[in-house]
């Protein structure tokens, strides 16, 4: 049977394999609370994973919220619905997501996200970029002027439609 891809190139050398995992155990603390009450904890970072992918939980507050369709261009986005409603937009149309329910989201592919009431999902990012300022600068909700902000956006592959 012959497979239409191929395994990527080994990255590991060794012969009897290593100690190499490491555990973020369910009882942290979120890394992040947002004003609105929602919450964003690092579950695996691009620095931890060495830019294979950033993993996230993302708990919204009661109110709605989440950024407005834009795209990426050097990172695909995934999310998968682990409670409650999620509305994501798929680059047609809002879409109301559920308990199990994932979007795939190529580079260059229109997409956003709304959610409230609690509800949560896990946001993947690959290759692993460093969400992370990006997040922790949203979160302070710090002012900037319209040049500081697209220059903050381009920084972090934020492309707005």
């Amino acid at each position: 049977m012959s497979l239409a891809w191929d395994y990527p190139p080994d990255r590991y050398h060794g012969t009897d394999g290593e100690v190499s995992a490491w555990l973020r155990r369910g009882s942290e603390p979120p890394e992040l609370r947002f004003r609105s009450g929602g919450t964003c904890e690092y579950l695996a970072t691009g620095d931890r994973t060495e830019q294979r992918f950033g993993l996230y939980r993302w708990t919204f507050g009661d109110d709605e919220s989440g950024p407005d369709p834009h795209f990426h261009r050097s990172i695909s986005e995934q999310f998968y619905v682990l409670s409650g409603e999620v509305r994501l937009f798929d680059g047609r149309d809002w879409v109301t997501a559920r308990s199990g329910d994932f979007l795939y989201v190529p580079e260059g592919g229109v997409h956003g996200f709304r959610g409230g009431g609690g509800a949560s999902m896990l946001l993947m990012f690959a290759p692993g970029g460093p969400r992370e300022d990006y997040f922790e600068t949203l979160a302070r909700g710090e002012q900037m002027s319209e040049e500081q902000r697209d220059a903050f956006m381009t920084r972090h592959d934020t492309y707005w439609v």
